[in-house]
């Protein structure tokens, strides 16, 4: 008998508290940042196999910048953690719009083909040129 997914496994990882996202003061206006992200990985909360895939962090930003040795922190930390990759997706771009409060941001997760499918989540928070209320 297959085990079925549950609300457990659906909700796994959202909650967790991670390491603080860090900013500094923004010194220019009306440019964009491009953060690739090669080397994520966590655990599927149903199979306990390892996820693995890129993710790709774009922003304009307001008056803070990402200090990127803390997304290393907060990256590493869903090395263990069970977390589907749509949640880590959501999850990922909810925690840096808490910490630096972007003009906009997009991101993009790429993971590992597993059975040969391609995985692929993208989000994106407010509209270029429009500040976000």
């Amino acid at each position: 008998m297959k085990k079925q997914y549950t609300d457990k496994h659906a909700v796994a990882g959202i909650k967790e508290k991670m390491p603080p996202l860090e900013v500094f003061p923004n010194q220019y206006s009306n440019y964009t940042i491009t953060i690739e992200i090669p080397e994520y990985s966590s655990i599927c909360p149903k199979s306990g196999l390892p996820d693995c895939g890129k993710f790709i962090l774009k922003y304009i930003p307001a008056k803070h910048c990402l200090e990127l040795k803390s997304l290393k922190f907060y990256i590493l930390a869903y090395r263990n953690l069970g977390i589907f990759y749509e949640n880590a997706t959501n999850k990922i771009l909810a925690d840096f719009i808490k910490a630096v409060k972007p003009k906009w941001a997009y991101i993009k997760g790429e993971f590992t083909p597993r059975g040969g499918i391609s995985t692929f989540v993208e989000k994106t928070y407010g509209t270029p040129g429009k500040p976000v209320k």
